[in-house]
């Protein structure tokens, strides 16, 4: 089965109790779940896999080049900070969606730029948990519309 990467970033495992009001009441179990309910609708799977430690982020995003079909990436706040997060998505062959619960265009100046959106396909901020979803229904139309008709394969190319 073809399978998506999820990746979450530093403070993530803190949801539904870290600044509730931003970042809504849902758990990352929540939010996983929710992932994984999505892809199946679609046929896919999902590795779900949330760190605190931005080596880690970048060694899933390195063993997943060539057994997942696309990553959704809610990087945290390493989206405003890593440049190695950013070379290891560039090197992924798949399509990246970037996913903030929040949206970070409205919040403090520091969190405007995003290293993450220089590598990725599209952006979702803003639409809590929902934003997930949308981004794996993202991935998973793009991997069918240009995965190979006479195999029924995904595409292994990005863009």
């Amino acid at each position: 089965m073809a399978t998506i990467l999820v990746l979450n970033g530093p403070n993530l495992n803190l949801l539904g109790i870290r600044e509730p009001e931003v970042y809504g009441a849902e758990t990352l179990a929540d939010i996983e779940a929710l992932c994984a309910a999505t892809a199946a609708e679609a046929g896919l799977g999902v590795r779900c896999l949330q760190s605190n430690h931005e080596g880690e982020l970048i060694d899933a995003v390195h063993a997943a080049r060539d057994t997942t079909v696309g990553a959704v990436v809610n990087a945290a706040a390493y989206t405003h900070t890593s440049v190695a997060l950013h070379d290891a998505l560039k090197s992924y062959p798949h399509p990246v969606v970037e996913v903030h619960l929040s949206n970070p265009h409205a919040r403090e100046p520091f969190r405007h730029h995003s290293y993450i959106s220089l590598v990725a396909d599209a952006v979702i901020a803003g639409a809590g948990s929902c934003g997930y979803a949308h981004a794996i229904r993202l991935i998973a139309d793009r991997t069918a519309a240009t995965g190979d008709p006479d195999t029924d394969e995904p595409a292994t190319t990005r863009k």
